[in-house]
């Protein structure tokens, strides 16, 4: 059973060259992590608000994320200087079924 990770967070109106090489940063080191799946992230450029879903093998894998020293400060400057609000839910996958385009 996968765990899934659900951030959402809401952008302030400041430092978004600074968040932009974080985001770039944090998406290349995650895609290099042990138990990383996928990921998925989208944001409201009028809103500011965003999700950011990533799928890990178990929790073990994502309690090793959490504590990436890289990762720790990134969410370090996001609680302080990037996001306005945000949440973090963490759940297992029961059930993950779909079809892609052209039925593949």
């Amino acid at each position: 059973m996968s765990v899934v990770v659900i951030f959402t967070s809401r952008r302030t109106l400041s430092h978004d060259d600074e968040y932009d090489a974080m985001s770039a940063r944090m998406v290349e080191l995650v895609q290099g992590h042990p138990g990383f799946i996928e990921m998925t992230s989208v944001r409201d450029p009028q809103t500011r608000e965003g999700v950011t879903v990533a799928y890990f093998r178990d929790e073990e894998s994502v309690r090793a994320w959490k504590a990436h020293a890289e990762h720790a400060e990134a969410q370090r400057q996001g609680m302080t200087e990037l996001y306005e609000a945000y949440r973090v839910t963490v759940a297992y996958v029961e059930r993950d079924y779909g079809s892609t385009p052209g039925g593949e």
